[in-house]
C-alpha cells in the first residue's frame, strides 16, 4: 500500500474517468489522487481499467476512491480494485463510521470478504496484503458537524474529508461564507480541532487554487486542489499563453 505520510499532501481529484489521462496526471508529482465514483465519471468499467494502468506507472502513489455509498459491496469493491484510501460519503453518525471501518477490514476486526480480482493482478488482489486501508470519512451536512467529535473518535477512522460545497448547502451558507469563517467555533476550524484531538489526519476537496489556499490556512493538510478537467484547462491556457507571445517554455 502506499502512504501518504504526514506531510502537507496536495492531491488532484479525477472526475473525467478516463484512465490513460488520469495515469499521466500520476506521473506529475502529486502526492495523492482520488477517484470520484459518487459524482464523476468512474464506474467498475473505468475503475478497472484505470487501477492497473496507476500501478504500472506511479505505483508509489497512493489512490483513493470515492464510493457511491456506506456499503460492504461498494467499499470491498474499492479496496478489491487495489485502492489505498477509500473515501466513504454522508458519515452523520457513529454507527455508520463503524459500519465503513468494519466494512474494509477483513475479519476478525471488519467484514469485509475476500476475492481475487484474476487478470487484473494475476490472480492476487494487491489489497490482500493491506489489511490495514485508509478511511476517510465524509463530514458534510449539518448532522455530521454536530457529532464529529464521536465519528472521528471511531476505531479505524482515518481521516476526515470535508466536501465544503455540500457542507455550505447544508447549513444554508455561501461557500464563501464558510471558507471564510476563522473562528475556533465555526464549522471548518471545528472539524479540524476535532480531528486533532482524535489524532486523525485532515482533508478536504478545494478545486481550484484559492480554496486549496484557503483550506491549508485553515488547517486542512491533505487538499484535493485541482480536478484533472481543471489541470487540462490550466495546462491548455499556459500553451496558448506561450503560442501567442512566441515564448518557447511554459
Amino acid at each position: 500500500m502506499a502512504a501518504l505520510g504526514d506531510g502537507r499532501a496536495a492531491g488532484v481529484w479525477c472526475t473525467l474517468g478516463e484512465p490513460r489521462t488520469t495515469a499521466q496526471i500520476a506521473q506529475n508529482g502529486f502526492a495523492w489522487l482520488g477517484l470520484d465514483a459518487q459524482h464523476g465519471a468512474f464506474d467498475d468499467a473505468t475503475l478497472l481499467a484505470t487501477m492497473p494502468a496507476l500501478a504500472a506507472v506511479a505505483p508509489q502513489v497512493p489512490v483513493a476512491i470515492r464510493v457511491a455509498e456506506n456499503s460492504d459491496a461498494a467499499i470491498g469493491r474499492a479496496l478489491d480494485l487495489g485502492a489505498d484510501v477509500v473515501i466513504v460519503p454522508m458519515i452523520e453518525t457513529v454507527e455508520q463510521a463503524e459500519r465503513a471501518v468494519r466494512a474494509a477490514h477483513y475479519p476478525p476486526r471488519g467484514r469485509r470478504s475476500w476475492g481475487p480480482m484474476a487478470g487484473l493482478w494475476g490472480g492476487v488482489a494487491p489489497s490482500a496484503a493491506a489489511a490495514d486501508p485508509e478511511v476517510w470519512v465524509m463530514l458534510e451536512t449539518p448532522q455530521g458537524l454536530r457529532t464529529a467529535e464521536q465519528i472521528l473518535a471511531v476505531p479505524g477512522v482515518t481521516a476526515v474529508f470535508v466536501g465544503p460545497f455540500d457542507l455550505s448547502i447544508g447549513l444554508g451558507m455561501e461557500l464563501h461564507e464558510l471558507l471564510e469563517a476563522d473562528r475556533a467555533t465555526d464549522p471548518l476550524p471545528a472539524i479540524v480541532a476535532a480531528a486533532r484531538r482524535a489524532g486523525k489526519h485532515t482533508g478536504a476537496f478545494a478545486g481550484d487554487l484559492a480554496r486549496a489556499e484557503r483550506l491549508r490556512a485553515l488547517g486542512f493538510d491533505r487538499v484535493a486542489v485541482v480536478t484533472d478537467g481543471t489541470l487540462l484547462a490550466h495546462g491548455a491556457a499556459a500553451v496558448l499563453g506561450a503560442a501567442a507571445t512566441g515564448r518557447t517554455s511554459y
